[in-house]
């Protein structure tokens, strides 16, 4: 088995914003450290959850020295903001590696739509790059391509690449990969992380942890001890707060939503095009919320959401360009 430099609770960051649409970095270290705090031995900043595709480069590289300075080595830090376009993704990450991240999470070319050849030819040059350990993220829903099970064979044979994030749902092909490689699997879905642990996985990199870590600790733990029954009812305390941040608006979205709702953020802003919940994914939201109970180390009974407050999207002052 190979050795896990990732940790197993990895938190997908959201980037906190000012009502401006700026990045909040006082609320960053607030919520890094309050991550920490309750379990999570791992932060992937800049990712999907972290709003990468509207963030600076020097953003995306502070965020990683801010996590850095906050986590110390409590937390693994692994910038989670790649590119589609090759040359970029390889100078963010080389950028990445000197500012003192711990890992890189490469996720597969969006909008280009490769063959299998040049998306095995990104995650190698890329993992040639640098000196980081990697983990590929394979998340077809949103990059129009899955990595299949073939380059995921011939990915494993690179010496950094360690690890995959799987959001892709096929539990068949995680169980052959895992059969086949020294990989490590990372839950990409919420809703599946026990399913995935169950058959191998060696953690998550979850969305929901950023308002609920504790509850993924304690089923990390437990399925460590072959405790299924602590585990189950950690993945069913946790069913309807999953449901509420990735069902009725993007995850980002319903857990700044959230989190700004329990005062753990300034403001529930996010970055255009993405816009604060209407009115009636809101009442979704809260009604799931309602339903929520036992969940370790969260306390519900100050959820204050603010509507208003989430409405709309903002423009930075300084775009996210590609060069």
């Amino acid at each position: 088995m190979t050795h896990n430099p990732f940790g197993q609770v990895l938190v997908a960051l959201v980037t906190p914003f000012a009502a401006d649409g700026e990045v909040d970095w006082d609320d960053v270290e607030r919520l890094i450290d309050d991550v920490v705090t309750h379990g999570a031995d791992g932060i992937v900043v800049s990712g999907t959850t972290g709003e990468t595709s509207t963030l600076t480069d020097p953003e995306k590289i502070r965020l990683v020295e801010v996590a850095k300075a906050v986590a110390g080595d409590r937390a693994k830090i692994i910038q989670g903001g790649g590119s589609n376009e090759t040359a970029h993704a390889m100078d963010l990450y080389k950028q990445a590696e000197q500012a003192g991240a711990d890992g890189v999470m490469i996720v597969t070319p969006y909008y280009n739509k490769p063959t299998q050849a040049g998306i095995l030819t990104h995650f190698r040059m890329i993992a040639d790059a640098t000196d980081l350990p990697v983990i590929l993220y394979d998340i077809p829903g949103r990059s129009g391509v899955p990595i299949r099970y073939e380059t995921l064979l011939r990915a494993a044979k690179h010496p950094n690449i360690l690890a995959v994030k799987d959001a892709k749902g096929d539990l068949a092909e995680v169980s052959r990969v895992l059969n086949q490689t020294d990989l490590l699997y990372f839950s990409g879905d919420d809703a599946n992380v026990l399913p995935h642990l169950a058959i191998g996985a060696s953690g998550l990199i979850g969305v929901t942890a950023n308002i609920a870590p504790k509850p993924y600790r304690t089923m990390i733990d437990a399925v460590n001890a072959g405790d299924l029954h602590t585990a189950q009812a950690q993945h069913k305390a946790l069913e309807p707060l999953v449901r509420a941040t990735m069902t009725h608006v993007p995850g980002t979205v319903a857990t700044k939503y959230i989190l700004h709702g329990l005062g753990r953020i300034g403001s529930p802003r996010v970055r255009l095009p993405l816009v604060g919940p209407e009115d009636t994914e809101a009442a979704l939201i809260e009604d799931e919320i309602a339903l929520v109970r036992g969940v370790d180390g969260l306390d519900l009974s100050r959820f204050r959401p603010d509507r208003n407050a989430a409405a709309g999207g903002a423009l930075p002052k300084v775009h996210g360009t590609t060069r």
